[in-house]
């Protein structure tokens, strides 16, 4: 049995996508590569699809392993009981061990409460790297899909990853139309053709940058956009204005109480008057804010604060008018 370090974070992935999407097929080859040995995959046991057929013996319980030296689990029990049984079972040795951990949402699932599940729990929080949401979308039916489907909807805009799946058997029209689809709700990100998604891109930190360079990419490439779509909101602005920490606090504050469970995400890099070449990144998840983190400096030349906000139902001048004020202070 390889050596485990307890003490470092076990990188974690929601699998996510409407019913129909793909992701389950694709996770079926996936795990056959070697990237993705000692990976645990939890599935719930409602799924449109399971995995029966890679399973090859009883590991323990409500466990299997499967081939290439993954492991599978069923979610029978609430989230946070399952994952914390999990890891009392590998750090006793009770179970073979797992490196990596995929949680394979339902095709009727919203993935916020289970980034909640983890980010909100003082000890699973320390366990578990969360790596970001992958949604899969069917080019063939997207369209409808997601005119149709909040579930959809919300996958979609809160994905950190997007892959379009089902190319070959959808029209033209129909791949232009879901990709429309897909940007109206998220534009940060395009969808990556499923042939071109290998299984080593799945744990590719996506969540949480890893490096000052990847802070464009986290917060988007463009530095401004605004999109609606069923009440869903992504826009973004930029500000000149350097705050004090004291400022931040208030306004991230603010955001968690006021507008907590509509704020589905909001990331930024903060110009900080106290110490205005080490930025401040922020990135709150609804009413759950990731403690603010200072770069040693600006990861391009642009020395503005800039916020990036997924919300439902709240204005973005709302949202714009309250920094302003309080950057006037």
């Amino acid at each position: 049995m390889t050596a485990i370090d307890p003490l470092e974070p076990i990188p974690l992935v929601v699998l996510t996508g409407f019913l129909g999407a793909g992701k389950t097929s694709w996770l079926n080859g996936a795990l056959k590569a070697p990237e993705l040995a000692e990976t645990l995959v939890i599935i719930n046991e409602f799924g449109e699809a399971g995995l029966d057929h890679m399973l090859v013996e009883d590991a323990s319980g409500d466990v299997v392993l499967m081939a290439a030296g993954c492991l599978c689990c069923s979610l029978r029990q609430d989230l946070v009981a399952t994952l914390e049984d999990l890891l009392r079972r590998r750090d006793n040795r009770r179970m073979p061990i797992f490196r990596r951990v995929v949680i394979e949402t339902t095709g009727l699932s919203d993935p916020l409460p289970i980034l909640q599940s983890v980010l909100q729990h003082p000890y699973l929080s320390k366990r578990f790297d969360i790596r970001g949401v992958i949604t899969f979308v069917d080019a063939l039916n997207g369209a409808p899909t997601l005119a149709e489907h909040e579930a959809a909807q919300r996958q979609v805009a809160l994905a950190d990853a997007l892959v379009l799946t089902k190319e070959d058997l959808a029209s033209p029209a129909q791949i232009k139309a879901t990709r429309e689809a897909i940007t109206a709700l998220n534009s940060r990100i395009g969808p990556t053709p499923v042939a071109a998604f290998a299984p080593g891109d799945l744990f590719t930190s996506r969540f949480l940058p890893a490096e000052d360079a990847q802070f464009a990419t986290w917060l988007g490439e463009q530095p401004t956009l605004a999109n609606h779509a069923a009440g869903i909101e992504s826009f973004a602005f930029l500000s000149d204005a350097a705050i004090s920490a004291a400022t931040l606090m208030v306004f991230q504050e603010a955001m968690r109480v006021l507008h907590g469970p509509r704020l589905l995400r909001l990331k930024g890099i903060i110009h900080m008057a106290e110490h205005p070449e080490e930025p401040m990144v922020i990135h709150h998840v609804q009413s759950i804010a990731h403690p603010p983190k200072k770069l040693a400096r600006w990861p391009g030349r642009d020395r503005r604060s800039r916020l990036v906000f997924i919300t439902q139902g709240i204005p973005r001048d709302t949202i714009e008018g309250f920094w302003t004020a309080l950057a006037k202070g």
